[in-house]
């Protein structure tokens, strides 16, 4: 096994390690989060079940021989809506992986505006499931007046609580509890899903395997505030244990000024 490149950080909660170099638009009070239309639906449709599932399960499966384990623990709670919580570690396969760790109910996924201002693209990647992130008081209005929609059509809603992308990390890293607070308002049940790096038999690439946890529930015993906090330690609790499955390290974050060892 080759020794892992290292790579130094400072802010566990704002380093972003991502390549991707994309111009990210103003997501305002302007923009179009979806409707419940039925010309909306048709095309959310033909865009999600037609054309992204088929192409993100080939690419899945081929290139990083994905497995989901312990999915059962859902099952009671698929005809309903719920709330995802994942870690952050690749550009192309975490948009993928909640629209089946939900299935059979649609993901709509919270992004970065980065991931809609990509030409072309952007503008289908709506259908598809992404809900950026605003950043104007209107364009928050319409955000959680559409994520309040979408857990009315019993869909789930996913979240990268990290927020920003550590390319194959394999330990979880200290979030915010902020976006817990959405299951919280809308007393949803919560699941997480932990993606491990594990060795593969046929390939130098490690295989992909996502752990699934849960249900957690908002405390409803306790204030908003605690709720919140309650929600989130227990998922980061759960998503740690989980990383502890990944036995390939390709890339070794450390914080600077420790050394390699620690």
């Amino acid at each position: 096994m080759e020794k892992p490149r290292v790579i130094f950080y400072h802010d566990e909660l704002n380093d972003e390690f991502s390549t991707a170099v994309i111009k990210a638009r103003k997501i305002d009070g302007n923009y179009n989060y979806g409707t419940s239309s039925a010309l909306w639906k048709l095309a959310h449709f033909f865009i999600y079940r037609v054309l992204a599932i088929p192409c993100a399960w080939l690419y899945l499966k081929i290139v990083w021989r994905h497995k989901i384990v312990n999915k059962s623990v859902m099952k009671p709670f698929l005809r309903g809506s719920f709330f995802l919580y994942g870690n952050h570690t690749s550009t192309t396969f975490d948009p993928l992986v909640p629209a089946f760790v939900s299935f059979p109910r649609a993901a709509f996924v919270i992004v970065h505006p980065a991931n809609v201002s990509i030409p072309f693209v952007g503008r289908l990647l709506p259908f598809a499931g992404a809900l950026p992130l605003p950043d104007t008081f209107g364009a928050t209005k319409n955000f959680m007046g559409t994520m309040k929609l979408r857990v009315s059509e019993l869909s789930s809603v996913a979240i990268y609580p990290e927020a920003h992308i550590w390319p194959y990390c394999t330990k979880i890293r200290n979030f915010s509890e902020a976006s817990f607070s959405y299951p919280v308002r809308f007393g949803t049940p919560v699941f997480s899903f932990t993606n491990t790096y594990q060795k593969s038999r046929f390939s130098k690439r490690p295989r992909i395997v996502t752990y699934v946890d849960g249900p957690f529930f908002p405390d409803e015993t306790l204030g908003r505030k605690l709720a919140v906090k309650k929600l989130r330690d227990e998922v980061h609790a759960k998503m740690t244990e989980r990383s502890l499955m990944s036995d390939v390290e390709i890339i070794k974050y450390v914080r600077a000024g420790a050394s390699e060892e620690n």
